[in-house]
């Protein structure tokens, strides 16, 4: 990982795009600093498109989409995207699995929940599972004390063993059925919403994150970024992002916003001015 001060000018200056994680990428110890909040209003309003890619569910999702300053979301690592047509007033919604499929993977979660909380003392169901529609997400710290690294492996082990996906983020282990990442459904959203070819544009869009669930996006585009509590993951576990910047949390993601928007051209009118 190279530092966030490498990455170039002429790279940000051609970005048409950001995507971001959101817990611990632009959260800090839980809560959304008005910093980072304030970041994803200055990108907007420079005319980049700006998608958080997360594992929340879709209750969350559905109020982002209407209030934050994003084209839409992609959430519950890739199950759907939202995105919300202000003059319309009307919700554009995208589900990878069938309202059917994803009623019987339900059954198959529930089932698989019991077994996780009978064999992993200590482990809990995330505060915000039943806003979700396509997945299963454990806490293993966020609202439970922490638990040991083996006991977060053996989440993930057995998610894998009844044939589920199984992904770690810096809070929940976020198990599914499906063939789906935030990096499949990221695809679409560009496709549908942006018209965008995510595999011919990707140089053109930066990724911000933080741990392990970000892996692919990391993998995928070559300018991706971390927060410095990137760090805190065991190298060689993920695919690690290509640049990182200085401080963890939404003061990195302010850093890497700064990054981009003190690269892009300063428009006619402003420039009129200096």
């Amino acid at each position: 990982m190279r530092p966030l001060s490498e990455l170039d000018d002429g790279q940000l200056a051609n970005c048409v795009a950001v995507l971001t994680d959101i817990d611990d990428t632009l959260t800090t110890d839980g809560q959304l600093p008005a910093a980072a909040y304030a970041a994803l209003e200055r990108l907007a309003d420079a005319g980049l498109a700006v998608v958080p890619i997360t594992g929340r569910p879709a209750g969350w999702c559905d109020m982002i989409a209407r209030l934050w300053p994003v084209a839409g979301i992609v959430g519950e690592n890739g199950a759907f995207y939202f995105s919300y047509d202000r003059e319309k007033r009307v919700m554009r919604q995208k589900f990878f699995a069938t309202a059917e499929e994803r009623r019987k993977n339900r059954f198959r979660l529930d089932v698989l929940r019991q077994d996780i909380l009978a064999k992993v003392p200590g482990a809990g169901i995330a505060s915000d599972q039943l806003y979700r529609e396509a997945d299963l997400a454990i806490d293993f710290c966020e609202d439970v004390p922490a638990l040991p690294e083996d006991q977060v492996q053996l989440i993930l082990d057995m998610f894998k063993e009844a044939g589920a996906v199984a992904k770690l983020s810096s809070i929940h282990v976020n198990g599914w059925f499906g063939n789906y990442d935030k990096l499949s459904m990221s695809r679409i959203f560009a496709k549908d919403i942006l018209g965008m070819d995510l595999d011919a544009d990707r140089a053109r869009i930066i990724f911000a994150g933080d741990s392990p669930n970000d892996g692919p996006m990391f993998e995928f585009f070559p300018n991706s970024c971390g927060v410095a509590n990137v760090r805190d993951f065991e190298p060689g576990s993920f695919a690690p992002p290509a640049f990182v910047a200085p401080s963890e949390g939404g003061a990195g993601f302010v850093e890497i916003a700064e990054r981009i928007l003190s690269a892009r051209p300063v428009p006619a009118r402003e420039a009129a001015h200096v």
